[in-house]
């Protein structure tokens, strides 16, 4: 019976943690220990599953990065904004 990779645990373990704890982090840790585990698993020939582990980790940690980085765009374009409305105003 296979093990489970214990680095696909540390991964979907991390990715969850990079929704609620420490995002940036968090989540860079679930996405490195994914692709590590999922690269353990294939080189196991059989010995080792939890690919299912490290798939979640991947997607969890991708995701809470990319919807960070679309928060932080949000939050530059809004401060541009309305620095650049104050300017005018304060010109106009």
């Amino acid at each position: 019976m296979p093990k489970t990779n214990t680095l696909a645990l540390v991964s979907l373990i991390c990715g969850v943690l990079g929704w609620f704890m420490a995002p940036v982090l968090a989540s860079i840790v679930a996405i490195v220990t994914g692709h590590m585990a999922r690269s353990q698993i294939r080189q196991s020939g059989g010995r080792e599953d939890g690919d299912g582990l490290a798939i979640g980790g991947l997607v969890l940690g991708y995701a809470s990065l990319v919807l960070g980085l679309i928060g932080i765009v949000f939050v530059v374009l809004i401060f541009v904004g309305v620095l650049g409305f104050g300017l005018l105003g304060a010109h106009g």
